[in-house]
C-alpha cells in the first residue's frame, strides 16, 4: 500500500508540473489581436491556431490525471487514518508530575484569618501560639 501512495504522489506532482508548464506555454487571448495586426505571433512552434487547440486539450488532460491523483490520495489517507484507530492527540505523551520542592501547589492557600474575637470562640478552636525557649541561667 505504501508504494502504490508512492506512485500516486509521484503521478500527482508530474501532473501539477506539466500543468504548470502547459500554462506557461499557452499564450493569452490578447496575443491574437497582436497577430491581425503583423506581430510575430504566427510563427510559433504549432502555427497560429495549433497551438490553441494542442496546448487547451493537453492541459485538459494533466488537469483530469490530477485531479484523479487527488481523489486517489484522498482515499488512501481515509483508509490509513480508519484502520490505524484514535486520534492525533492519543500519540501524545502524557507528562510526568513534578513532585518536591519544584512542584506547583495543586491548591492555593487560604487568605490568612482576620484576628479571632475574643468574644465567642472557644479557646480550643484557635491555634496555638508558638512558645519562646526558657532562657538557662549560667550555673554558679
Amino acid at each position: 500500500m505504501n508504494m502504490m501512495f508512492n506512485l500516486v504522489v509521484v503521478v500527482q506532482v508530474l501532473s501539477a508540473l506539466s500543468i504548470i508548464a502547459l500554462v506557461l506555454l499557452q499564450h493569452g487571448k490578447g496575443a491574437d489581436m497582436g497577430a491581425a495586426f503583423g506581430s510575430g505571433a504566427s510563427g510559433s512552434l504549432f502555427g497560429a491556431t495549433g497551438s490553441s487547440n494542442f496546448m487547451s486539450k493537453s492541459t485538459g488532460v494533466a488537469a483530469a490525471i490530477f485531479f484523479g491523483a487527488t481523489l486517489a490520495l484522498s482515499l488512501m489517507a481515509n483508509q490509513r487514518a480508519t484502520t490505524v484507530g484514535g486520534g492525533v492527540m492519543d500519540k501524545v505523551v502524557k507528562p510526568v508530575p513534578v513532585t518536591g520542592a519544584g512542584a506547583i501547589p495543586s491548591t492555593v492557600p487560604a487568605a490568612p484569618a482576620a484576628a479571632p474575637a475574643t468574644t465567642g470562640v472557644p479557646a480550643s478552636t484557635l491555634p496555638a501560639a508558638p512558645v519562646a525557649p526558657a532562657a538557662e541561667t549560667p550555673a554558679k
